[in-house]
C-alpha cells in the first residue's frame, strides 16, 4: 500500500542520507524550472492515470524505497500506485502536496551572539532560498520578526518556544521573489509594522511606521539600528543587530551580491548599480571586519542545488571575509557596474505581480493563487554561481 508522508519527513529523508529513488511527475517544462536535487522526471497523468513520459523500470531494484512527488500530490499519488500495481517497486511512498507543500518547508537555526541577552533566529525556507530572522532580548521577554513570510506559525511558534512576544514586525524592503506577511501578521498582533522610510519611494498603497536611517528599535537593551542600503530597491533597509550582526535583505549575500535591475531599468539600470556599489563600498564594507553578514536569501539552483551553503546549517559570513573573498567587491566601481548586467541569471517567476502584491496594489485572489506566484527558487543575487573564492 501507497504510504503518504509529508513534505517534511522528506526533508527528514534527505538529510539523514536515507537511500531511495525521487520521482517527479511534473510536465518536463515545470521540473527542468525548478526540482529537488537527485529527482528524476517521469510524466505522469494523474487524472487519465497512465504514464506520459518515458520509464524505465529496469533502474529499479527490487528493495528500492521510491518517492514520489508532483505539483501538489495529485499525479504524483497515482503514479505511485501504479508502480505498485504494476510490481515495479514495493516500498512506495508519495508527498502530500506535492512541490507546493515543500515550497513552505523550514528549518530554524539558531545564529550564536557574544551577549547572552540576544536571541538570533535565521528561518530557512529550503525550497526558495528565503531567509527571514528574529531578534529578541532574553532579559526582556521581547522579539522583532524581520523579512516574514507566508509561514507566520513558523515564526510565532519559534517565538513562543523561546519564551519571547513579538512587540515588532519588520521587513527589509518590497519583495520581489515572495509575499511577506509582516503587514498582515503586525496588524493581526497589534503590533508596530516598519520599513525602512525610504520605500516611500516605492508608493506601497498602505500604512506602515517609517524608521528613518540611524533610527533604532528597542526591544530591553537590545538595539536593531536602520541602515539605508540602497541598490537593489531604492527603500532597501539593512538592521544593524547590537553592532554584532548585519540583516543585508537583498543587499549582500553570503555567496553574491544583490541584482539591482529589478527596479532600475532601462537607462536608470546604471545608475542603480552605481547605487550599490556606494552602498557595499561606504556603508556595509565599513562596518568592522567581525560583524555577521546575514542575508535576506541563499541561492537555490534550478536543479536544488545550493550554493556555499547546507540548509539547518547557520548561514552567516563576516564583514572581513566577504571583503578579502567576495570577487565581486573587489572590483573597481565601473568594472563592478558592467559586470551587474554581464549573465544576469532570469528574472525571479511572476517578480512584477510579486511586487504589486507587497506594494498593495494588488490582492491574489486566494491561497492557490500566492502559491503559483511564490513557486520556484528565489533570483535575488547577482550571479547564479558563487562570487566567494576558497581560500
Amino acid at each position: 500500500m501507497v504510504e503518504t508522508i509529508t513534505a517534511d519527513q522528506l526533508k527528514e529523508m534527505i538529510d539523514s542520507g536515507e537511500d531511495f529513488v525521487l520521482f517527479d511527475t511534473r510536465s518536463p517544462d515545470s521540473f527542468e524550472d525548478w526540482h529537488i536535487n537527485g529527482a528524476e522526471n517521469v510524466e505522469y497523468s494523474g487524472s487519465d492515470d497512465e504514464l506520459v513520459g518515458e520509464f524505465d523500470e529496469s533502474e529499479l531494484d527490487a528493495g528500492d524505497t521510491v518517492v514520489t512527488i508532483c505539483a501538489s500530490g495529485n499525479s504524483a499519488e497515482s503514479f505511485a500506485e501504479y508502480l505498485e500495481r504494476e510490481g515495479h517497486a514495493h516500498d512506495v511512498k508519495t508527498v502530500e502536496g506535492g512541490m507546493e507543500a515543500w515550497s513552505m518547508v523550514y528549518d530554524v537555526v539558531p545564529i550564536a551572539t557574544e551577549s547572552d541577552d540576544l536571541v538570533v533566529l535565521q528561518f530557512q525556507r529550503r525550497s526558495k532560498g528565503c531567509l527571514g530572522y528574529l531578534v529578541g532580548s532574553q532579559r526582556a521577554g521581547e522579539a522583532a520578526l524581520v523579512d516574514v513570510t507566508r509561514a507566520t506559525d513558523v515564526f510565532l511558534e519559534a517565538a513562543s518556544d523561546h519564551g519571547l512576544e513579538v512587540t515588532h514586525v519588520l521587513d527589509t524592503h518590497i519583495h520581489a521573489d515572495h509575499i511577506s506577511r509582516g503587514r498582515q501578521l503586525a496588524e493581526k498582533l497589534d503590533v508596530p509594522y516598519h520599513l525602512g522610510a525610504p520605500a516611500e519611494t516605492r508608493d506601497p498603497q498602505f500604512e506602515f511606521d517609517p524608521i528613518e536611517p540611524n533610527d533604532v528599535v528597542e526591544l530591553g537593551d537590545v538595539e536593531i539600528k536602520a541602515v539605508h542600503t540602497p541598490g537593489h530597491t531604492t527603500g532597501m533597509t539593512s538592521y544593524l543587530v547590537d553592532n554584532e550582526a548585519l540583516l543585508t535583505g537583498d543587499t549582500l549575500f553570503v555567496e553574491s551580491i544583490g541584482r539591482t535591475e529589478l527596479q532600475f531599468a532601462d537607462k536608470d539600470a546604471r545608475d542603480g548599480a552605481r547605487v550599490q556599489y556606494e552602498t557595499l563600498h561606504k556603508v556595509i564594507m565599513t562596518e568592522p571586519n567581525d560583524v555577521k553578514i546575514l542575508p535576506g536569501h541563499f541561492s537555490v539552483t534550478n536543479d536544488g542545488e545550493y550554493i556555499d551553503v547546507t540548509p539547518g546549517q547557520p548561514m552567516f559570513s563576516t564583514v572581513g571575509y566577504l571583503w578579502e573573498h567576495n570577487e565581486i567587491l573587489r572590483m573597481e566601481e565601473d568594472e563592478f557596474v558592467e559586470h551587474m548586467f554581464d549573465n544576469l541569471p532570469s528574472k525571479p517567476p511572476n517578480y512584477e505581480q510579486v511586487i504589486a502584491t507587497n506594494a498593495g496594489e494588488y490582492e491574489p485572489e486566494d491561497e492557490d493563487e500566492e502559491t503559483e506566484l511564490e513557486l520556484g527558487p528565489n533570483r535575488c543575487a547577482a550571479t547564479s554561481d558563487s562570487a566567494v573564492a576558497d581560500d
